[in-house]
């Protein structure tokens, strides 16, 4: 079936719509863990309708070489940073070991540098024992998703549901597995791009992801 584009006219919309979802499960000690940068304007509204915390899941992807848009793999922040592989790309892109290292090390000095940048300070929330709730503004290879879920899961989250408005309908069967519950707005079997599913999909500054932990704590 076609999909009528767009489907959301900007992040806030589809934040609340899937606010809306989550509310209705009457989810237990969420915590909402946004995939900055442009997941945090969704999260923010999924945090309000479940009048949760919001917090930054500081996950940085990895580029294959020649087609930086294609995730060789994904860094989470944490006590022991953790980097999730997709092996398939890696094989097909003919990147090497050391180019993986090189990038995981400028990967680890932006986490660093937003950590600072955006937290300024703040106490984070810690996921033990609460239900993480793991938002992005779409999917388009879950590189991102599967290290925020790898992440949070050894940071002792009792359960984790991964939320987000559209994703690849293989891909969401495929992340479904690997969480509690994924709550995905639609799942199109012809899938463009994340942007192409927005009316307003504009580069989200890092000025907005302070504002919208700012709007979260007031």
């Amino acid at each position: 079936m076609t999909i009528p584009l767009p489907v959301f006219s900007d992040r806030a919309e589809a934040g609340r719509r899937l606010g809306e979802i989550l509310a209705d499960r009457g989810v237990a000690d969420p915590v909402v863990y946004a995939l900055p940068r442009g997941g945090a304007p969704v999260g923010l509204e999924v945090a309000r309708a479940l009048n949760a915390p919001l917090d930054l899941a500081l996950v940085r992807k990895i580029g294959a070489p020649r087609n930086p848009e294609v995730a060789l793999a994904a860094v989470i922040d944490g006590g022991h940073p953790r980097t999730i592989i997709n092996e398939d790309v890696m094989a097909a892109s003919g990147a090497d070991w050391g180019y993986l290292e090189a990038e995981r090390r400028t990967a680890l000095a932006e986490i660093d540098r937003r950590r600072r940048l955006y937290l300024a300070g703040r106490a984070r929330v810690d996921p033990a024992g609460h239900t993480a709730i793991i938002v992005d503004d779409g999917l388009a290879t879950g590189a991102t998703a599967r290290a925020a879920i790898a992440g949070l899961q050894a940071q002792g989250a009792r359960r984790i549901i991964l939320a987000a408005p559209v994703a690849p309908r293989a891909l969401a069967q495929a992340l479904g597995d690997a969480v509690d519950a994924f709550v995905c707005l639609i799942e199109p079997e012809q899938f463009r791009s994340v942007g192409a599913y927005y009316g307003d999909f504009h580069q989200v500054s890092d000025a907005e992801v302070i504002a919208c932990l700012d709007a979260s704590r007031a």
